[in-house]
């Protein structure tokens, strides 16, 4: 076998990536349109992202959308550690069974399962407890965790898989004890996969809608949700310059990764 590509191969690829990323090029380019029509092409201005600094909601719910992704992605890393810990360092242990399953369900369950599941639970504890108050941030940010950390989890579990536990044990014998020991020696060595199982669990909370749209209540809309109310009534500039904005953010944040990443790869070879 060669290293060429076939024809029939590139076409299906430039097809593929063509009906991904053709729609985003086009709603880029009528962001800089000057007219209100997002189909009708009326002159090149700039004004719509100077229209969208000053829009108070948009740039709340913004804002809120990145406080929840911040404390449900921490949240649910620190909780998806522990169940990589407990299946990987613990063996057969008594319940690990039902642990896989309850960790694994919402990765493949439906999210409006999950959603009117999660405002079920939270409507019977304000009955029995008290607590929460209603729908608001704190629910959005348990319900993302809950589901987040069952994606953290998969992806810490497979480098602690790869893990060589030989360096646990040299540190045993030189006198260190826990938690020195996970402290100073495997968490550093795992730390690049509980960065991105962070960065996975603030992607999945930051984009959620169907979820936070069953635990959100008045005034905890999230960017998703209030994008999604203004698309049905008409797509307007300013989601497009809304849209534009966050694709040049992912677009520079994987150029920056993959720069590093090719440098530190140039380093080791």
């Amino acid at each position: 076998m060669t290293g060429r590509i076939s024809l029939p191969v590139m076409c299906l690829g430039i097809l593929g990536f063509g009906i991904l990323y053709v729609p985003m090029a086009v709603m880029i380019v009528f962001s800089f349109n000057a007219g209100k029509l997002v189909s009708v092409w009326s002159g090149f201005s700039a004004k719509w992202y100077a229209s969208l600094l000053t829009n108070e909601q948009l740039l709340n719910a913004f804002g809120l959308s990145l406080f929840i992704a911040f404390w449900a992605a921490t949240i649910a890393t620190f909780f998806g550690m522990l169940i990589a810990i407990a299946f990987v360092r613990f063996g057969d242990f008594r319940g690990r069974l039902a642990l896989s399953g309850l960790s694994s369900a919402p990765l493949v369950m439906p999210e409006v399962v999950t959603g009117l599941s999660l405002l079920l639970l939270f409507i019977g504890m304000e009955s029995v407890l008290g607590w929460p108050a209603g729908r608001g941030v704190d629910t959005i940010i348990i319900a993302h965790a809950t589901f987040g950390m069952c994606f953290a989890a998969v992806v810490i579990q497979a480098r602690l898989r790869d893990f060589d536990q030989a360096i646990e044990e040299a540190a045993y014998d030189l006198g260190a004890r826990q938690p020195f020991v996970f402290f100073s020696v495997t968490l550093p060595v795992i730390l690049p996969a509980v960065i991105a199982a962070w960065l996975l669990a603030f992607t999945l909370s930051f984009d959620d809608l169907v979820i936070a749209s069953f635990v959100s209540g008045p005034g905890s809309s999230t960017l998703p949700i209030l994008v999604f109310s203004k698309v049905r009534l008409g797509v307007t500039p300013e989601i497009n310059a809304l849209a534009s904005v966050m694709i040049s953010i992912v677009t520079v944040s994987v150029i920056m990764a993959a720069y590093v990443m090719r440098r530190r790869l140039g380093k080791t070879g």
